[in-house]
């Protein structure tokens, strides 16, 4: 009997020096996140929007069209949402290309430069980043004036020809300039999850173009809205538009808020 409880002793002892003497291997992996800021800028909208004055009610009331360009955002960061007016410089800078001149080009008072500020804009929400604007109108979400009221509150922005995002004075369409951090932009986020009719990240775009009578274009106006740039005031009195072809573009630019 002793000698079996030595063998067990033995046993145990043996089996707790094994416990003790177990070999490990370890290898690691290095993860990797690479956070690249992401904005998207989906839109719909026609090639080409046209408008055709033939005849004197369109000239004296306008021609609206509706719901032309949806723009919709996505976004990893704060974001600003603006549209300039451009266009090749044919006529200088701010003024729309004339294509076709159907005048003699000997009338003193018909002139070519129409500014393009004239095309006015109406979006289908108002900016709920635009905290830290200065300026009389900081977006674009008025309702269209009345005839015979002229206002720059739709009128797009325009700044020489180049794409330079509008000062605090200027109109955005989402977010705005400035640099507090508070109120000026609008938050990452998409269309795809935000939605709704009062979604800050889906607009849609309705464009008016108002000629008069005569066709000075009375609701052309400064970036600010401040300064009319009708074609009176830009020159002198009796003078009006050069009937023709003019081509210009809208460009739509979205991007980081700093």
């Amino acid at each position: 009997m002793k000698r079996i409880s030595y063998v067990v002793v033995a046993l145990l002892l043996f089996g707790a020096t094994s416990v003790k003497a177990q070999l490990i291997d370890e290898k690691d992996v290095t993860i990797t996140m690479d956070l690249q800021p992401v904005l998207q800028l989906d839109m719909t909208t026609p090639d080409q929007i046209e408008f055709v004055f033939d005849n004197i009610n369109e000239y004296y009331a306008g021609i609206t069209h509706y719901g032309a360009t949806i723009l919709k955002v996505s976004s990893t960061v704060s974001w600003d949402l603006y549209a300039v007016g451009r266009s090749s410089g044919t006529n200088g800078a701010g003024f729309w290309d004339q294509q076709i001149d159907y005048g003699s080009g000997n009338n003193a008072n018909a002139i070519p430069n129409l500014p393009l500020s004239l095309l006015e804009l109406k979006q289908s929400q108002a900016n709920a980043g635009a905290t830290a604007h200065t300026g009389t109108y900081s977006d674009y979400s008025s309702a269209f004036t009345p005839t015979g009221t002229a206002s720059g509150q739709n009128s797009l922005y325009v700044n020489a020809g180049t794409n330079t995002p509008p000062t605090l004075a200027g109109k955005y369409i989402g977010g705005h300039a400035g640099v507090t951090g508070i109120g000026d932009f609008l938050p990452g986020g998409s269309y795809l999850t935000q939605t709704g009719t009062t979604s800050n990240y889906y607009y849609s775009i309705d464009y008016r173009i108002l000629p008069g009578l005569p066709a000075i274009f009375p609701n052309a106006y400064s970036a600010d809205g401040a300064t009319a740039q009708d074609i009176v005031t830009a020159n002198v009195a009796g003078n009006y538009a050069e009937p023709g072809v003019y081509t210009m573009y809208v460009q739509y630019i979205l991007l980081e808020d700093q």
